[in-house]
């Protein structure tokens, strides 16, 4: 394995979908935290969840995404305030996962919890949740495509061994070419072998 420079391409999140639960006054609030990468896919597990709890009061979620976490939001859908998204994130945070979706779903009971006490409801269903799932490191990292020649390949694929990196769409033929995801803390270290390498050119696909 090569030398990793100190840039922060690894952080946790969770490995499967978890549930939690709290009860208050009759009121009843159900967390499902769930591993995620983009907010097409938050979209389409909030829909879900929509439907399949149809007649909840509220559906409150939060989440954040991507290796340094700085995509985020926070949906009170309906309750007041920073009463509900704000307190589901803040779990998250404290936990300090990212690529991951808590949606909390409130059935009412009647009786009104206040501002302290619904932060203490999604707070304490959130952390259930949490505390059921299984935590995973995450690597960050980036697809390259690798084009080279035949005689190129013992060399092109030295590298690739020596970093331990993972291959998808090879192809080999009298020009080859192949993908290989780099984390992020050895790329430029992977560029520059590479350009050292004849009659072989990279590409970055995402």
């Amino acid at each position: 394995m090569e030398n990793i420079p100190n840039i922060q391409d690894s952080y946790k999140s969770i490995a499967s979908h978890s549930e939690g639960l709290f009860k208050d006054n009759g009121s009843r609030f159900i967390a499902h935290a769930y591993p995620v990468e983009t907010e097409e896919e938050i979209k389409s597990i909030v829909d879900s969840l929509k439907k399949e709890y149809h007649d909840a009061r509220h559906h409150c979620y939060a989440y954040r995404l991507g290796h340094l976490g700085d995509k985020f939001r926070a949906n009170d859908d309906g309750e007041p305030s920073g009463s509900a998204g704000r307190p589901i994130l803040g779990q998250i945070d404290s936990a300090g996962l990212s690529d991951i979706l808590v949606v909390v779903v409130r059935y009412f009971g009647g009786i009104k919890l206040g501002i302290p006490g619904l932060i203490r409801a999604y707070k304490t269903s959130t952390l259930d949740a949490l505390e059921q799932a299984a935590v995973v490191e995450k690597i960050a990292g980036k697809w390259f495509k690798v084009e080279f020649g035949y005689m190129a390949m013992n060399s092109v694929m030295k590298i690739l061994k020596d970093m331990d990196l993972v291959q998808r769409n090879q192809e080999f033929s009298n020009s080859c070419s192949l993908e290989t995801r780099v984390r992020l803390s050895l790329i430029d270290g992977f560029l520059e072998r590479m350009s050292k390498v004849e009659d072989t050119s990279v590409t970055e696909i995402n």
